[in-house]
């Protein structure tokens, strides 16, 4: 059955690439529609493409020499040990490369039992949380700056409400936290960290 898997008229070969094309449909949507519509990075595009391609067919040869399940798990596993050591990654642009990992592997598999609206809706459960959850940030994301701020009466916890309005009004942002630093009492001014939304 596979021993012509890049043969042409083999359908099994068509087959996989019509799940390559849709694999890397919804990998555009997660990667260039979201990803770089809320993170706006270049740097990573290129490797969660690659990756994408890579898992994609890697996991189509292991299914094509009927290698076991866990082992494929296992080798896209150790893929992602060895990512890039030489430049730190964030928690969310790694969570990305899973999520990327994640698709193309479900992709990849030629399940039986899994038709292809079942591929569909995995897909789409992934993108739609993603999605999601960078909408939750949006809406509660704070960006911050330090100041060194004069009146330190207004530090004391049961005057919090008049400190967030004072400052508000002070730099003309809408001030939702704050975190004193330091204070020096002999000249009366505070080092604290003012959290606002943009």
């Amino acid at each position: 059955m596979y021993e012509k898997m890049f043969d042409l008229s083999n359908p099994q070969f068509r087959d996989t690439m019509i799940m390559f094309v849709f694999n890397l449909f919804f990998q555009y949507i997660l990667i260039r529609t979201i990803y770089y519509r809320y993170s706006r990075k270049e740097t990573y595009l290129f490797a969660f493409f690659l990756i994408a391609v890579i898992v994609f067919l890697v996991g189509r040869v292991l299914n094509a020499v009927q290698i076991q399940t866990e082992l494929a798990v296992g080798l896209v596993a150790l893929f992602t040990i060895l990512r890039f050591r030489t430049r730190s990654i964030t928690m969310k642009d790694m969570s990305y490369m899973f999520a990327v990992i994640g698709i193309s592997v479900i992709n990849a598999l030629q399940l039986v039992a899994f038709p292809m609206i079942g591929r569909v809706i995995v897909n789409l459960i992934i993108i739609v949380s993603a999605w999601m959850l960078e909408e939750f940030i949006v809406r509660h994301r704070c960006k911050s700056h330090i100041i060194i701020y004069e009146n330190i009466d207004l530090l004391k916890p049961d005057r919090h409400k008049e400190l967030l309005d004072d400052l508000s009004l002070l730099t003309g942002k809408k001030v939702c936290r704050v975190n004193v630093s330091e204070v020096d009492y002999k000249k009366k001014t505070a080092e604290i960290e003012i959290f606002y939304r943009d």
